[in-house]
């Protein structure tokens, strides 16, 4: 694997792979995605601003269920982390883990 696809948030061989090769279908999930991945990531600010424990794991959640129809394994992570921080009620460091999704 050469250098620039290890820091690729993407996956796009497995997504591919995953859609059947289907370019045009990936085409229009990403169009989507791209549409809907602000009001995802606006609702998940505002469950940390908000220390909303159910919302933060509802936005969480359906943020890691978007970002990993790319493969993007570390945004997945990260969704998985505050997914988990919300269903658990610990909010302690959720600033944290939502900077380490902004990274991602």
């Amino acid at each position: 694997m050469n250098p620039r696809e290890e820091l690729a948030p993407f996956d796009w061989s497995f997504v591919l792979a995953h859609l059947g090769g289907d370019e045009e279908l990936l085409k229009e999930i990403a169009a989507m995605f791209l549409e809907e991945c602000p009001r995802l990531i606006t609702r998940l600010e505002q469950a940390v601003a908000g220390r909303d424990p159910q919302q933060l794991e509802s936005s969480a959640h359906t943020l890691k269920g978007a970002v990993g129809n790319f493969g993007a394994q570390q945004a997945f992570d990260a969704a998985l982390r505050l997914e988990k921080m919300g269903r658990s009620g610990d909010m302690q460091d959720v600033d944290e883990a939502s900077a380490r999704l902004n990274e991602s």
